[in-house]
Formats: structure tokens, sequence, C-alpha cells
């Protein structure tokens, strides 16, 4: 795939024996370590994810969840490792602190549902791991223990979340500045930052292959500092909580299968804007033009309003998922689409802060996989003596009553962490995805796009100016991008 040249960051990467890519080096080289020692793609990739939770606490941690494609060298296996709302939730006279679109979200204890991380990882060594479980932890209890140097993104982001946790001063969100600043402010790029606390959590983890954060002397923590603080969560949620291996849903898209994890995850968007897409010949614009950004937009729009309609715990209320994905109800949303920007809504389908990362290694098994706390460190939340940021997924729980992703107890949210895979005629293209909560869905739409409607290589479209939309008719447009395509879209009345 020759595609076009942006500038690119760096040269495509060829591997013979094995790969891992993902947004921090030194978690790359506890992936690459463990293929090293004759470990398998997911012994790397949850190295890669455990060492994470060390070198970018500003988008994962421990008390976060995580969700990941598995492909054996035959087939495509789904984890579901997204945890589930406190059992004594109370839905009448909670409301949240601050809103944030799409959706309502909230710190504290209310935005917390039983992290699922730890389980994935350990429900994911169970099935394929060839490594013994404590290898996996290795390089981040040392990193955790002897520090490491704060990378600049990290850095930034980490001094943003400084300026927001300090508006948090009620007794539950104390643990924050105590385990994630020095003297009361970011560690700087460059500094050497350790978490003592996490280095014994993890190690905990690893000798107890993560049952300890569940039934053990962690989970006992994590629940009297909920008692203590005003928390939900309760020894039987946490005991009670479980991964779940999902069938992954697909979409055919110009002769590919797109995967995606099925809801509650948010990946059903990303495959029903596709199919929108396939109906139009995008090849015919020049990939940086005003109308093939136009059209992708208005697809994913359309998807999305549908997603954010339906989407919700499958345990709890149907999701139409078959129904979204017919190419007959696809025809229906295109015929929506004209040369001008619409306010989309949602179709009647009854009528008819995050980090991404992938493996393969040398016998063909690959692996996407993705793991957040949400809104950078997620909750505010950390469990005194341990290092655990909890997450705030429960943000993404809708308030309305009537909606069917409606707060209720033991039920999962609306998740917007997917990973992503590509197939064609039944054999491996290789795994794909992209962070940053609702942008993710339109970014793998871009990616696809970019990779089979304009051939250009990952790398390649990566790099490429990206778009994304916010809500009704406004968009955001990386600053790079041809100001011809800005010009031409705000004359089909983008904003």
């Amino acid at each position: 795939m020759p595609g076009t040249s942006y500038g690119l960051t760096r040269s495509p990467l060829i591997a013979h024996r094995g790969v891992v890519a993902t947004s921090h080096p030194l978690a790359v080289q506890a992936g690459l370590e463990m293929l090293r020692r004759g470990g398998n793609a997911v012994d790397a990739a949850l190295a890669t994810a455990i060492t994470l939770t060390v070198v970018e606490p500003t988008s994962n941690g421990i008390g976060g969840d995580a969700f990941a494609l598995v492909w054996d060298g035959e087939r495509l296996s789904g984890l579901n490792g997204s945890g589930r709302a406190p059992d004594s939730v109370i839905f009448a006279g909670h409301r949240p602190a601050k809103a944030y679109s799409p959706g309502e979200a909230w710190r504290g204890w209310l935005s917390v549902t039983v992290p699922g991380a730890p389980a994935a990882w350990r429900d994911l060594h169970k099935r394929f791991g060839k490594l013994r479980f404590e290898e996996l932890f290795e390089p981040a209890i040392f990193y955790a223990g002897h520090g490491h140097p704060v990378a600049p993104i990290v850095a930034q982001y980490w001094g943003y979340a400084v300026h927001v946790y300090a508006q948090l001063t009620s007794p539950e969100f104390a643990g924050w500045p105590k385990t994630f600043t020095v003297n009361g402010r970011a560690p700087e790029a460059g500094e050497i930052w350790a978490s003592p606390d996490h280095a014994r959590t993890l190690r905990r983890l690893a000798q107890s292959y993560c049952d300890d954060f569940y039934q053990g002397e962690l989970a006992q923590k994590i629940v009297r500092f909920a008692q203590e603080t005003g928390g939900l969560l309760t020894e039987r949620d946490l005991k009670a909580h479980k991964s779940t291996w999902v069938e992954p849903i697909k979409t055919s898209y110009r002769g590919y299968d797109v995967w995606e994890i099925p809801p509650n995850s948010q990946g059903l968007i990303a495959l029903v804007g596709l199919n929108i897409l396939e109906g139009f010949e995008l090849a015919q614009h020049p990939r940086d033009s005003a109308e093939s950004f136009h059209l992708q937009i208005e697809a994913l729009k359309l998807a999305f309003a549908d997603g954010l309609r339906y989407i919700a715990d499958p345990e709890f209320v149907p999701v139409p998922t078959e129904k979204l994905l017919s190419k007959a109800y696809a025809a229906k949303r295109r015929a929506l689409i004209t040369d001008k920007a619409l306010d989309a809504v949602p179709g009647d389908p009854y009528a008819g802060g995050t980090v991404y990362l992938c493996t393969a290694d040398a016998d063909g098994m690959m692996v996407s996989f993705i793991q957040s706390n949400y809104m950078g460190f997620g909750s505010g939340i950390v469990i005194p003596g341990t290092g655990i940021a909890l997450q705030n997924r429960g943000a993404c729980f809708s308030l309305d009553p009537e909606h069917p992703n409606c707060l209720a107890p033991g039920k999962r949210p609306y998740h917007t962490i997917i990973p992503g895979f590509l197939t064609k005629g039944g054999k491996a293209v290789g795994p794909f995805g992209v962070m940053g909560g609702f942008m993710q869905p339109q970014g793998h739409i871009q990616v696809i796009v970019n990779t089979v409607d304009y051939q250009m290589n990952p790398q390649a479209s990566l790099d490429a100016p990206r778009w994304q939309w916010l809500k009704a008719k406004e968009i955001e447009i990386e600053s790079d991008a041809d100001p011809k395509i800005i010009e031409g879209l705000r004359a089909m009345g983008h904003d």
C-alpha cells in the first residue's frame, strides 16, 4: 500500500518475528521482552498493558476496564472486560456534578463501576498465555519501584489533571494528590517518577493471578475506603465480577471484514458508519478533499445518532445489532446524505483518557487491546496505599429512566473503548485502533477508509489529518489539514 506521504512521524515498521505497538516506548519494550523470552502475542500484549498502568497513568490504571480481540491464527475471539454498577446504586436523587458532551459524566464514587482490567489480564492469559503470569508483571513492577523518566506528552496531561483534581476537596479524593503528585505538582517531562504502592499492588496481583483484587486484601482495602468515604462498592460487587467472552461483530466493506466488540461497546457505530459509506465511491474523490471528508462525517453522524440511542448492556435490554448492521438499513440512512451538512437523528432499525496497543508474533497470533480509566485518571478516587486509581466508566450511563442505557444496579454502561480488527477472505490483515473516548469509532472509520479506499500503509494512515464530529453540525479538523478542505466543508454547512 504505497499511499500518500504526510511528512511521516516515522517510517513504516517492518518486522519478521513480531510486533508491539503502543503510545509509550517503555511499554513497547516490555512487550518485546516477552516475545524474546518465547512468549506469544497475548503475553506481549499483557506485559505492555500492565506496564502502561505505570508509565502512562494519565490514561489508564489498575482500576480501569479493558477489551481485547485475539486472532489465534485461525479465528477471532473477543473479551469484554468492562465492569458493572454496584448492586446498591440508587438512581433517584443522584445527579452529576458537571455535564459533558455527548452524555453526562461525573467524578467521585457515583461514577465508579467495578474495575475489569485485572480480571481481563487473568482471563486472557488463562486462555492464550504461554509464559508464567508473574513474568508479565516484571517490567511494570521494576518501573513502579525504581522509577522511570516521565514522557513529555504524559507530563502535559498530568499537569492538566493536577488542575482538575485540585478542585475536588471531599475526603474520597484525598488519595489522588498523595499518590500522583510531587509536593502538590505534576512531575515534569524527564523527571524520574516512582510509585512504591503501585509496585506492591502489582506484585500482589502477579502472585494471586489477580484474585486479590476481587476477593483478597486489595478487595478489602477498596471496600473499606468506600465505606469510609461514601462509596457503593461492596465485597459482593467485587467478588461477583467476571469478564465476558463474546462473539465479535463484523460488517463487510469493499471485500474486507471489519470486526469490533459487540455492545455494550460502541464499536457498532464504526460498523454502521462503514455500511453507510460503502454505497459511495469515495476513491473518486481525493483523500484530502472536502467531498471525501463530508461523506465520512455525515455517515458517522448518522451512525452515532443510532449508537447513542440503542447501545446498552445486552444483558439488560435487547440491542438491535443485526438490524442496525443490515445493508438495507444502511441504504435508508445513506439516502439522507446530500451535499449539505445534516442534523442527524436516530433511525428506526425495527422498521426494517485510554491507551491502545496491538501485538503480533511469528506464529500468526495477533492482539488488538484497549484499556482505560476513561477521563484521564478516572474518578479521582485512589485507594490509599495501593496506587489504584478507579475509573469513572459510570459517567457513560444515561440518567433518562426511559433510555436503554439508563443507570441500574449490576449493569454495564455504554463503553467508549473499542479494539478493531481487519480480515480478508478469512485471513488476518491485522489489528487496529485509536484512542480518545467518543473519537474512537470516528477514528476507526478513518483508518479503514484510508487503508481500503486510499490504499495507505498504517503509518501514513495514522499520520493523515483527522476530523472529529462533536455535535449537531460542529466538527474539528487537525491543524495540518489542507485549508481548502475546511473552506469546502464550511460551504457545505459544517461549523
